[in-house]
């Protein structure tokens, strides 16, 4: 059928044809962001956090006053906790992950070169059983010896400690040394003294951040013997099924060892997590919504024009099938008709959506829309408009000629 009469019909109909190209270029242009945005998120949500989550719980325990038998009674709490049924492995810990707050240092691979080029990680400390506790998988070198362990004095803090072995993750150590194997090399922070890696971890999220970007897994263990006062995180990694009970039997077990302490919290890791991600959930969620309102609300808009533009030109299509049109040729006209419009507004909707891209770039620092989302978008709507046009256009097909050209 030629293209000549469909566009001179639209020209006839500008306003109309007009409000379908508009709504399709902003249908477009928000749908392509958001589903980008979704993706992000859920990329965000289901990111891998290197520890046993459903297998871990915390007790986030804190003194009243102060205790100057912190380590004595640390050690005590971590033998009972240890022999409680159903725990695997018991640690003290400084931090948790998903838990928005964190201890953290610069790094640098030269003395005096921290927080110039070397980047911002997060410290885990702890008792020797940490890693194994976490959960994290060792892929290079060794763990931390018992030997090379140190005991931390809040009062006094990091000055008087004296580290010579750590253990990082590999995101960091690829950072730190990306051209080369970072085992057995030397990295500074603190006092500027050399602290040597012995051992890379797969991955071991940091407590609270902002997204890959901000390197989710720069972290590291540092062999730093900690009081509960540090931090106040008992983590007990348990068999399947026992958390709950094992949450009860741990708090009953710290209360008995000493009852002037307050239980602050008690949670799993997988809860704690969920928590964490709440808003990311929340806002997939949203955007989800209001892309299947676009979409839902591009489809009414196509059908009621079509419709529309059936009963106006009835007599017109009656003409054609006098003239010899088949239905399936007026079927395609409605079609084709329907495909230049939304092809014209996918045009302008993705100049918009390249659009609306930079300015979240430049105002929330999103990174930049790929590609890929453009063409994808693209042939949603295409999809979409030859769907919402079929009813209609196969009612304008269906109409006898004769009913079409009677006089009115």
């Amino acid at each position: 059928m030629d293209i000549r009469p469909i566009l001179s019909t639209l020209r006839r109909h500008k306003t109309a044809a007009a409000l379908i190209v508009i709504e399709i270029a902003l249908s477009c242009a928000i749908i392509c962001n958001a589903v980008f945005l979704i993706s992000e998120r859920v990329q965000r949500i289901d990111m891998p956090s290197g520890v046993a989550d459903n297998a871990i719980v915390d007790i986030h325990i804190a003194g009243i006053g102060e205790d100057q038998n912190a380590n004595a009674l640390t050690r005590e709490d971590l033998a009972a906790l240890r022999g409680i049924p159903g725990v695997v492995s018991a640690s003290v810990a400084n931090q948790v992950p998903f838990n928005n707050s964190s201890w953290n240092s610069s790094l640098g691979t030269k003395p005096d070169d921290r927080g110039v080029d070397g980047p911002n990680a997060t410290m885990y400390m702890g008792s020797e059983t940490l890693r194994d506790t976490l959960g994290v998988r060792l892929i290079a070198g060794r763990d931390l010896d018992p030997g090379e362990y140190v005991d931390f004095d809040p009062g006094v803090g990091f000055g008087n400690l004296s580290l010579h072995s750590i253990v990082i993750t590999q995101s960091l150590a690829k950072k730190l040394f990306p051209d080369g194997d970072a085992l057995g090399k030397n990295i500074y922070f603190g006092d500027n003294k050399p602290i040597t890696i012995v051992g890379i971890v797969d991955t071991l999220v940091r407590p609270a951040f902002f997204g890959e970007s901000a390197g989710y897994g720069y972290s590291m263990i540092l062999p730093i013997r900690v009081p509960y006062t540090a931090g106040g995180h008992y983590l007990l990694r348990t068999t399947p099924g026992q958390r709950d009970r094992v949450i009860a039997d741990a708090v009953k077990a710290l209360e008995r060892n000493n009852p002037n302490r307050i239980i602050l919290d008690k949670k799993t890791l997988q809860s704690m997590r969920d928590e964490f991600f709440r808003q990311d959930q929340s806002m997939v969620c949203l955007l989800a919504a209001v892309c299947i309102a676009l979409l839902v609300v591009t489809a009414l808009g196509i059908v009621g024009l079509a419709s529309f533009w059936v009963q106006q030109r009835t007599r017109q299509i009656g003409v054609r099938r006098a003239l010899g049109a088949t239905r399936g040729q007026i079927l395609r006209y409605f079609q084709t008709e329907n495909f230049l419009l939304a092809t014209l507004g996918i045009v302008i909707g993705m100049l918009m959506a390249y659009g609306i891209n930079q300015l979240l770039m430049g105002k929330y620092e999103l990174p930049r829309l790929p590609a890929i989302y453009l063409p994808v978008g693209a042939v949603t709507l295409w999809l979409l408009g030859q769907i919402a046009v079929f009813g209609p256009a196969r009612r304008a097909a269906a109409v006898p000629p004769a009913v079409a050209t009677r006089t009115v």
